[in-house]
């Protein structure tokens, strides 16, 4: 977190704890200016989503993170490039809760302190995280893997008593229109294309409905059609969504960054060697030589 933000964060905390204290004239209209944040709630009043703040982490000598900063805007996709052993990987590991920074904050906006948190705790509070290698369960339909996904109470005596409402199965028919699988929502998942698997695992995090997502290499292996369409399935969820997109794709990364409303203020950040190396709109990147020097090549 930049001092500015921790600044303002500690700030917004103080009027918190002085409103729980004194009390606001004619039924509180003075402390209307302060909003009370509970534990565990996600407050993105300074609209960031993600904050990381000189995040190190080691591996037997090896820095695979050295100090990385990264601040990710609410509605934003943030494009993450790099070399392979740049520290991309491990950065997603340490905002799911995966891997333990050696030093560093993580914020998932400006209240929940992810490096106090577990794996599941982080993902039930709104950040999923789509591997490179899509897992789904190959042996159920379509509409059973989403319907799985489902937000809901999955206890032993709710379960047995579970019946979709009008509400889910039509959240479920749109979700299926919108990762382009609407037409196999009976086809058994194992039978799926590659592309097909990466739609329905990343329409399986969707119905969780996550506030970031963290999306890993999404087009390796595709065709150049399947490629397409799952630039336009990013480009449609900008804005409901956080996302943050590691990919080596350039062509993709080009597709991602130049369309959309905001693709003017679209940034890209490159890291290499735990660090953030540039950061910019892609023009901005591909015409920076030590970017050139490192990755891109000439």
């Amino acid at each position: 977190m930049t001092p500015d933000l921790m600044e303002d964060r500690a700030q917004a905390l103080s009027r918190v704890k002085q409103g729980a204290t004194q009390g606001g004239e004619s039924g509180g209209r003075e402390a209307s200016y302060g909003r009370v944040v509970h534990e565990g709630e996600l407050d993105v009043a300074h609209g960031s989503i993600l904050y990381l703040d000189d995040i190190s982490v080691s591996f037997d000598g090896f820095r695979a993170l050295n100090k990385l900063n990264l601040n990710i805007a609410v509605g934003e996709m943030r494009c993450i490039i790099g070399p392979n052993g740049a520290g991309k990987t491990t950065m997603m590991d340490v905002i799911t809760g995966k891997t333990r920074p050696d030093e560093g904050s993580a914020y998932f906006g400006s209240t929940i302190d992810l490096l106090s948190m577990r794996e599941n705790a982080i993902a039930q509070s709104g950040i999923g995280r789509k591997f490179q290698k899509p897992t789904v369960f190959e042996h159920l339909t379509v509409f059973e893997n989403l319907e799985l996904s489902l937000k809901a109470d999955r206890r032993a005596r709710s379960a047995v008593f579970f019946r979709l409402s009008s509400e889910q199965l039509d959240r479920i028919a749109e979700m299926l229109t919108l990762i382009h699988l609407h037409s196999q929502a009976q086809r058994t998942a194992g039978l799926l294309s590659h592309g097909q698997k990466q739609w329905l695992e990343i329409g399986m995090l969707l119905m969780q409905d996550p506030k970031l997502l963290l999306l890993d290499e999404p087009v390796a292996g595709m065709t150049d059609e399947e490629t397409e369409r799952t630039a336009e399935l990013f480009l449609s969820l900008e804005g409901a969504h956080s996302l943050v997109v590691v990919e080596h794709d350039m062509k993709f990364i080009g597709e991602l960054t130049t369309n959309g409303p905001n693709a003017a203020k679209k940034k890209v950040t490159v890291l290499h060697e735990g660090s953030v190396l540039a950061e910019g709109t892609l023009a901005d990147v591909q015409a920076n030589d030590k970017v050139v020097e490192v990755y891109l090549g000439r």
